[in-house]
């Protein structure tokens, strides 16, 4: 194995293509560096995070400090004598001490054509918010957030009804894509790293549980939108007789009725009057019990004609 000595820093699965990409074209790898383990389920057991069981599989050492910005960890990364630091989504920021250290600078996959989507949940945005394309971009990272300059870019389409696991999913592979063709490009001198338009700029910020809330006053389409954006987390959720309903995936329909009540159940799904248009919800998950699709739901749920969902518990 030759070539330049590479840390790889990253954490959840949306990472772990791009780190197997590295290994794939047998990259020097020396270190990966992820979050510590956390504790995850009922019973809370830590569990190691998905780039790190990857990385152990093909004996590349691990580290997993709290707060990579702290002196100790500054000094051990100059110690390993990286030449690149590849980041993808690890989950911290970097200080200009670290991204100081290697001298072909620190690499970072961006999940948006930057510089839209700048933030931590840009393909959550990109789908709340109606785009119908997206992309992946590699940049030299600076102290900014997502604002260094440019490498390269590669553009998707997002489909109408594509929800974030797809998206995320297809992301994942095409980021791993252009991560081997950043690579090639900067050893063979070809990129030319291009400065962001800052006025061309929007966040996408953090997910709240507060995001998933339906506020069926709102045009169906930009729930629809909301609903198949936050699946994985935090969930879009309406409540039924003050009970929380998780809602997973929806179709656009052009009913009409008081937002928020049933107007029609069958084989379509639930249909619930917004504020413009319907929407068919198609699969759903009352509290305590596992996402099924709407004709299972109404199988042991049947509702009624005009029952109202609304958009936070109804107090007593």
């Amino acid at each position: 194995m030759t070539g330049w000595r590479i840390i790889f820093m990253g954490t959840p699965e949306f990472a772990c293509p791009t780190l197997q990409t590295l290994l794939d074209r047998n990259e020097n790898v020396v270190a990966v560096f992820t979050q510590p383990d956390r504790p995850k389920g009922r019973g809370q057991k830590l569990q190691p995070p998905p780039v790190k069981e990857l990385a152990l599989k093909h004996a590349i050492p691990v580290y997993q400090p709290p707060k990579v910005r702290a002196p100790e960890v500054i000094e051990q990364i100059r110690e390993l004598q990286p030449d690149l630091i590849v980041v993808v989504a690890f989950g911290q920021i970097l200080p200009k001490a670290l991204l100081e250290i290697p001298p072909q600078g620190c690499v970072n996959v961006h999940a948006s054509l930057l510089p839209r989507y700048r933030g931590a949940a840009p393909l959550n945005w990109c789908i709340v918010n109606g785009e119908t394309e997206t992309g992946v971009t590699t940049m030299l990272m600076d102290v900014g957030l997502d604002t260094g300059p440019m490498l390269l870019k590669k553009a998707t389409p997002i489909g109408q009804d594509e929800g974030i696991q797809a998206l995320h999913d297809r992301m994942s592979q095409l980021g791993a894509e252009l991560l081997g063709e950043t690579l090639d490009g900067l050893k063979a001198g070809t990129i030319t790293a291009q400065p962001q338009d800052d006025s061309l700029s929007c966040y996408a910020p953090l997910l709240k549980k507060e995001h998933g809330l339906i506020n069926w006053q709102r045009p169906a389409t930009e729930l629809h939108n909301q609903i198949r954006g936050l699946s994985i987390w935090p969930g879009a959720v309406t409540f039924l007789e003050g009970a929380p309903l998780k809602l997973y995936r929806t179709t656009l329909c052009h009913g009409s009725g008081l937002p928020g009540t049933i107007i029609a159940t069958g084989k379509n799904g639930i249909e619930v009057a917004c504020g413009q248009g319907s929407l068919a919800i198609q699969e759903l998950q009352a509290a305590g019990s596992k996402k099924m699709d709407a004709a299972s739901f109404l199988a042991g749920h049947p509702l009624a004609l005009g029952t109202l969902l609304t958009p936070h518990e109804v107090s007593a």
